[in-house]
């Protein structure tokens, strides 16, 4: 039972992302002077908190993310006023991995944004379903903590169809992708309209590339590109490039072609969405 509440209270650090590792110690360690200034033990603390006081060390020693409910019991219990609840926004960034806050970061500053997935669905236009089956047949598996902060830091980065003014988004998509129902028929169902849904958007273009084309500009793997405000463009990529992201022009043009290509071989938006509509009624 009490492992269930550590669950329940609190997430996996990253040993490796010291930028979110101090943002999480420097929380750990506020915990720890409020609980000592309304004279408490741990044990007293997780008493009143409904977790265990193994989680209140670990949260205290920043080797545990506390959970947004367990900052909120802390302030009502300690007396805080708002102050502990508050470390929420502290936190809200810093539980999610370096690598997709680092994402979101510039997916916030871009006007324009280009992504070719030929493995999975691009995560911007992910159900949380449909996340949520592929963290969960990982291998080595996650734990459930681990899945859940996946996941959402994954939701997270979709805010950017909700900024203003609208972003121009478009995707090229394997047909494959389309086809291998991941976590199940219906949650793959649920995900092919969501996807529909997202390529009616004004701003949004989705692409199917077809199994049977003869000619890929794509065979190196995935890739993004996002033009910014100041017009600058950046590449992200995993294996295209001798780094996973680049702002140098020369290499940036590499995926600008690339991409170019794609968006040339693949079926056109009209011809795309007919064409996951026809897979949905296959399901």
């Amino acid at each position: 039972m009490r492992d269930d509440l550590d669950e329940r209270g609190g997430g996996s650090v990253d040993p490796d992302d010291d930028e979110s590792n101090a943002v999480i110690a420097a929380v750990g360690r506020q915990l720890k002077l409020w609980r000592e200034g309304a004279g408490l033990k741990p044990q007293e603390l997780a008493n009143a908190l409904g977790y265990s006081d193994n989680l209140v060390y670990k949260v205290e020693a920043g080797t545990r993310i506390p959970q947004p409910e367990y900052l909120t019991k802390a302030d009502e219990v300690l007396g805080a006023g708002g102050k502990i609840a508050g470390m929420q926004r502290d936190l809200a960034q810093a539980k999610y991995p370096k690598k997709v806050r680092q994402l979101a970061k510039v997916e916030a500053e871009a006007v324009e944004l280009g992504e070719y997935s030929n493995h999975n669905v691009p995560g911007l236009l992910e159900t949380a379903a449909h996340a949520r089956a592929l963290y969960e047949m990982r291998l080595p598996a996650y734990s459930p903590d681990e899945v859940d902060r996946l996941v959402e830091a994954r939701l997270s980065r979709q805010v950017i169809f909700e900024r203003k003014p609208l972003p121009m988004l478009s995707f090229i998509i394997e047909e494959v992708v389309l086809r291998r129902p991941l976590g199940g028929r219906q949650v793959m169902k649920e995900q092919l309209e969501h996807l529909l849904d997202a390529g009616r958007l004004r701003n949004v273009t989705i692409q199917v590339m077809p199994t049977d084309v003869e000619v890929h500009a794509g065979m190196s793997g995935d890739l993004r590109l996002l033009t910014l405000d100041d017009g600058a463009t950046v590449g992200y990529c995993e294996g295209q490039l001798p780094t996973p992201v680049s702002s140098v022009p020369k290499r940036v043009r590499v995926l600008e072609l690339r991409y170019g290509m794609l968006r040339a071989q693949a079926l056109t938006p009209r011809e795309s969405l007919a064409f996951i509509e026809k897979v949905v009624g296959e399901e």
